[in-house]
């Protein structure tokens, strides 16, 4: 797969330098999408955003989120005439947005997209993930048609959870990828 093929879809607040998303760009030369405003996230303006890097783009992608960018793959599918341009996702710890303790700056990602994805995805969660419980987690991933893998006590599979470069990522990465090739 060539590294232009892979968008990365930070979440909230973005991923830092020793997150996996980081170290997967700088390793691999997949392509972050930059949000205009990371601390207050707007739905609508991260679902353009995104249109706008997918359409820029010479060839189908593999779509590649951690957090609150799951829930913008999910929004972003259920309204964009571009799906046919995704050849997958990779969704990672997923957060639950419509949970009370869901800070301000993302209630107006409260309402889930619960619609079946139109192209093959991958759900990770995490059995102890602050942000979603394993329940709500494997929900979503069946409500968006999503395989599901369950990395075990992780937390919120991010640079806090000692992933490093996240070899079991990759190795999902590529598993979305061949069954699509």
């Amino acid at each position: 797969m060539k590294a232009s093929t892979v968008l990365l879809l930070p979440g909230w607040l973005n991923s830092g330098p020793g997150h996996w998303q980081s170290l997967w760009e700088a390793q691999f030369g997949h392509l972050r999408v930059e949000q205009s405003d990371w601390e207050r996230p707007l739905r609508g303006d991260w679902m353009a955003r995104l249109d706008e890097v997918l359409q820029a783009q010479d060839e189908p992608v593999v779509l590649v989120a951690h957090s609150l960018g799951c829930q913008l793959v999910a929004n972003w599918a259920s309204h964009s005439r571009h799906t046919a341009r995704v050849r997958g996702a990779l969704l990672v710890a997923p957060p639950d947005t419509e949970a009370p303790e869901t800070p301000p700056q993302l209630h107006n990602w409260r309402q889930i997209q619960r619609g079946r994805l139109p192209f093959p995805a991958i759900a990770v969660i995490s059995s102890d993930d602050p942000f979603c419980t394993p329940e709500r987690g494997a929900q979503m991933a069946a409500d968006w048609g999503a395989s599901l893998v369950l990395a075990g006590p992780r937390g919120h599979l991010n640079a806090d959870s000692g992933l490093g470069d996240w070899p079991e990522g990759q190795v999902l990465l590529t598993q979305l990828v061949g069954a699509e090739s």
